[in-house]
């Protein structure tokens, strides 16, 4: 996974964490739609926030489980990616 969350592995991670397949065109074409629209609820979206925090190695965002559409998801993870500190003098 790259450092920046794109549409194309969260629709990934829609299917490995939560069962779901969404083509990652929909994702880019309808970014302010609901996860809900998607037919994603909270429990799925919380193990999406669990495999990235696995992946990661590190927590996400508090609120990241909260997000209601996919671009608020990406926009808060991403913001959080950048804001990561790094070790060394």
């Amino acid at each position: 996974m790259t450092a920046q969350l794109t549409l194309n592995e969260l629709a990934a991670l829609m299917k490995s964490a939560a069962g779901l397949t969404v083509d990652p065109k929909e994702l880019t074409n309808r970014q302010d739609a609901t996860f809900a629209d998607f037919g994603l609820d909270s429990l799925g979206l919380l193990g999406i926030v669990g495999e990235l925090e696995n992946r990661q190695g590190r927590p996400m965002p508090t609120d990241a489980e909260r997000c209601k559409t996919p671009r608020d998801f990406l926009a808060l993870v991403n913001t959080a990616n950048d804001t990561v500190p790094t070790t060394g003098a």
